[in-house]
């Protein structure tokens, strides 16, 4: 309709001064881009943010194959590599003189000239493809006056951050696609062969050919993954995998095979483990296309919000509960949802030995002090044990306490703010709406998509922010992500959000 327009304004020569003016205003958009510098380009955050990147689709019919697998030059190839990662040198990343120069601040689209005569350069040493700054420091690491509680797992992330790029392994392939990616993913991609051996007779994960195979083994699930999974259910019939479980974490998740499993049931799992002696636990599980992080309980928070989880799970996790005055075991409770549910099979649940029995005992004073109750406890066909635990859904416990230790945390401490804050020795008070009752168990999923979520804050118009924001998303995603940018989505699996909100 607007071609027409413009047509029949022409043809019937109507409006001469509009159509002079068009004439005019064409021709100096023409001189002016012609004009500028061409060693420098002019962009717009506006522009930046409507501009649509294309990627290749792959075939659709493509097979997984090493003779008809794309193979990535090494990106290290033309670097040294006998150079040590010094996380606290800048030299990882060339002075080119770029600049980037914000012309007016009170412009409304940011104007900026950028010079991109940027020379980026590859991390060096032996292990470059692995390198995470804020967890390879190791000046950092050297200078620590203990290790008790895990703090070299933690983060110090060097000043200044380096500038080098992590090169990709050799031989690196286009990943094996999802499904198929869950059960097998390409050696050569996550070449690190020790936890295939260390963990041979526990059927982690098998190396066959140029493939790594996860056969859904574990230190814990002699029967096999899904039939773990399958016996918490019929332990505990409530738990209710898919429905009333929907959220839950893995501590110390090895490959996170548990989690990768539950997504069949309708469960989405962060799993998370430290980077250590393991090698590349979570590398596995992200080339396996799983929900994963490093993380540790150390002596800092975990970066979760307050009653977050439905269910936190521990399979021989080796996290110490008791360890300094049981703080870590306090920060499971302060993320877990209350009426939610820890999982933890170990051996001090199914063996009698002088040191499990001690543990144990240790874990009975604990979880009475905070109020959690045993459930179930129960052992399986192949000897494997576990016990799940309750948090409470009242304060009434807390208010009989003959002791108050741990305390109850003040009114006024910050929740929701656990990046980089130390693990606390109190109790979180239970959550409650606006008024004054107790925040009860969401909806069952998948209605719980779209229903109000109990734990939304009691701000006047945070309902309204929530119904919009997931009205948004559902009409931006379907008209705009799914058909606008030249992506092919079958082929993408790890997604990360940089601004979540309320996750829509």
């Amino acid at each position: 309709m607007a071609m027409i327009s413009v047509q029949n304004l022409v043809k019937e020569r109507k409006y001469p001064f509009i159509f002079a003016l068009a004439i005019l205003l064409v021709s100096a958009t023409i001189f002016f881009l012609y004009s500028n510098n061409l060693q420098s380009l002019t962009f717009s955050l506006g522009d930046l943010q409507k501009s649509n990147p294309t990627t290749s689709k792959p075939s659709p019919n493509a097979t997984i194959s090493p003779d008809t697998t794309q193979k990535v030059d090494d990106a290290n190839d033309n670097t040294k590599s006998d150079d040590s990662n010094d996380s606290n040198s800048s030299n990882d990343y060339e002075n080119n003189n770029t600049t980037i120069t914000n012309i007016d601040d009170n412009d409304h689209n940011n104007l900026l000239i950028v010079d991109l005569k940027i020379k980026w350069v590859a991390c060096k040493g032996p292990v470059a493809v692995d390198y995470i700054p804020c967890l390879d420091n190791s000046q950092a690491i050297k200078e620590l006056k203990s290790r008790r509680h895990m703090e070299h797992r933690e983060r110090h992330c060097p000043q200044p951050s380096p500038r080098c790029l992590v090169p990709l392994p050799n031989g690196y392939k286009v990943p094996v696609p999802w499904p198929k990616s869950r059960d097998m993913i390409w050696y050569d991609n996550v070449p690190h062969p020790k936890l295939v051996e260390y963990k041979k007779d526990q059927h982690w994960v098998i190396k066959k050919g140029d493939f790594l195979v996860f056969p859904g083994g574990g230190t814990q699930f002699k029967d096999g993954v899904t039939n773990y999974i399958n016996f918490i259910e019929k332990t505990l019939p409530s738990i209710e995998w898919g429905r009333h479980t929907r959220v839950i974490l893995d501590v110390g998740c090895g490959v996170a095979s548990f989690g990768g499993y539950l997504l069949d049931r309708d469960v989405i799992t962060m799993s998370f483990a430290p980077k250590d002696e393991h090698e590349a636990q979570i590398q596995f599980a992200l080339e396996r296309g799983i929900p994963a992080t490093l993380s540790v309980i150390g002596t800092q928070k975990l970066t979760f919000p307050d009653n977050a989880f439905d269910l936190i799970h521990c399979a021989r996790c080796r996290v110490h509960w008791d360890a300094d005055g049981g703080k870590p075991l306090m920060e499971l409770n302060r993320i877990l949802r209350p009426g939610g549910f820890f999982v933890w099979s170990a051996t001090p649940v199914y063996r009698d030995d002088d040191r499990d029995r001690n543990v144990w005992n240790s874990m009975v004073a604990l979880t009475k002090s905070i109020c959690w109750k045993v459930v179930a406890k129960t052992v399986d066909s192949s000897g494997i044990g576990l016990v799940i635990y309750q948090k409470p859904v009242s304060s009434s416990c807390y208010e009989k306490r003959q002791e108050s230790n741990p305390p109850l945390c003040e009114q006024h401490d910050e929740k929701n703010a656990p990046w980089y804050v130390p693990l606390s020795g109190c109790l979180p008070r239970l959550p409650v709406d606006s008024m004054g009752n107790l925040v009860g168990w969401p909806t069952q999923w998948p209605d719980r998509i779209s229903s109000k979520p109990p734990s939304l804050t009691t701000l006047s118009d945070a309902e309204e922010m929530f119904i919009e924001d997931t009205k948004h998303w559902a009409s931006l995603v379907s008209d705009v992500y799914l058909d606008g940018p030249a992506i092919n989505w079958s082929s993408v699996r790890n997604i990360m959000d940089m601004n979540a909100g309320y996750g829509g």
